[in-house]
């Protein structure tokens, strides 16, 4: 099947999300894990969303899977001015929605070749991020607007060595969009505050590997990991700025646009799970995953002159650290149509003290989930889940080009509510 460029671009209008898992990466990859916090992905077989948690676990299923889910992200990120050092009044920074409200769509088809053998396809999002300030914010050259859009396309196949063996691989196309726009803020100099200071947006196709095993201890036990290649992506597009060159070296008084692109890895991630069956109604599952953020150094825009020289436009160390993140489930069949779900999860930031931002918010989070299962029929279920997210308060302050420093108290939370249908033929 072939995905036209305009059809992926399209699709970001919908697509366009903000991060709830650590930093900018997602872990919304279905509705059927939402209601666990996401506890037990690479190793429980719901549906066939086990496609971007752990293609292995398509060898569970003995006939072919339909699923679609799609999630409500709605976050409380606000922001409160606690000083500044140019005489604006600290409140002039208060922000109580800096993070717009999305829905992450996720699709996936399994099916079994032969007795050993299954394949399937899966379309969904493991990174993405939006930040957005109004136009006049007075810290415009660290605020303006962030937005970082992916939809990964991945391909897989499964095989089983034995009952309690298998092991899958998928190839993974990975569209990506970035926006980075920063305003030139309030200053001394006779220069608008929502006046361009950075404005480039781009795009990139990666590709990378995810593999998968599968280890059925015995008919109430099962053990599953999955490992995710690191995808090298250059955000290559049109870079342009409203200062005017009479003030500002580099100016371009938003007459001229040239070619600039942004280089980032998205990092590799790693997820053990565990899922067992306690008895005839109840289950528990566990998983630890771990993303290797120290991949993400720094967020630099990279411009190239009339001249054909090359120069910075836009840079920002990050300097992530890999981080952790741990969850534990549990399921009770209420019924012979209704399963019920419930976790927690603990999510550990990439993020250093001194290296906090507003344009990628982010602190360690704690995820309280519950949600369920209900069969309408032999062919077809839906699932349903809700978590709210609490992440802690954060206390930094931040610097400018002009050497203006802007403080800042961050609060970061969100509820996720997810809805999925899946069908069996």
């Amino acid at each position: 099947m072939k995905f036209s460029k305009t059809l992926i671009a399209a699709s970001l209008a919908f697509v366009s999300a903000d991060s709830f898992a650590a930093a900018f990466q997602l872990a919304e990859q279905n509705a059927s894990g939402l209601g666990r916090a996401y506890a037990g992905e690479a190793s429980i077989a719901d549906d066939a969303s086990v496609v971007a948690r752990n293609p292995a676990l398509m060898t569970v299923f003995k006939d072919k899977q339909l699923s679609v889910a799609a999630i409500a992200v709605v976050p409380d990120v606000s922001l409160e001015g606690t000083g500044t050092n140019n005489g604006i009044d600290a409140n002039a920074l208060d922000d109580d929605s800096i993070a717009p409200s999305a829905v992450i769509p996720a699709t996936y088809f399994t099916m079994p070749v032969n007795d050993r053998v299954s394949v399937g396809f899966g379309a969904f999002a493991n990174f993405g991020l939006a930040t957005k300030f109004d136009d006049d914010y007075a810290a415009g050259q660290i605020a303006g607007e962030t937005e970082i859009v992916t939809v990964n396309m991945n391909a897989s196949v499964a095989y089983k060595v034995s009952e309690q063996f298998s092991f899958g691989i998928g190839l993974n196309a990975i569209y990506a969009e970035a926006k980075i726009i920063r305003k030139f803020g309030a200053s001394a100099l006779p220069i608008p505050a929502s006046t361009d200071a950075v404005n480039l947006e781009g795009d990139d196709i990666g590709y990378g590997l995810n593999v998968g095993v599968m280890y059925q201890l015995d008919e109430n036990s099962r053990f599953g990991f999955n490992y995710r290649t690191e995808t090298d992506i250059t955000f290559e597009g049109e870079y342009s700025n409203e200062l005017p060159s009479a003030f500002i070296p580099g100016g371009l008084d938003g007459q001229l646009e040239l070619p600039g692109s942004v280089e980032i890895t998205l990092p590799a991630i790693a997820e053990f799970s565990g899922s067992h069956q306690l008895d005839e109604k109840l289950g528990l599952h566990y998983s630890v995953l771990w993303t290797g953020w120290s991949s993400f150094d720094s967020l630099e825009a990279q411009v190239t002159a009339p001249t054909g020289d090359k120069f910075s436009a836009f840079e920002k160390t990050e300097d992530f650290s890999d981080a952790l993140r741990y969850s534990v489930g549990t399921d009770y069949q209420y019924n012979e149509n209704l399963l019920l779900r419930a976790g927690i999860a603990f999510d550990e930031s990439p993020v250093s003290q001194q290296h906090l931002s507003i344009s990628i918010p982010d602190t360690d989070r704690f995820w309280f989930s519950f949600g369920g299962n209900y069969i309408i029929d032999k062919n077809s279920n839906v699932d349903l889940g809700v978590s709210i997210i609490r992440g802690k308060t954060q206390n930094y302050t931040e610097k400018d080009n002009l050497g203006s420093q802007w403080s800042f108290e961050s609060k970061g939370h969100a509820t996720l509510i997810g809805a999925q249908y899946n069908y069996t033929f």
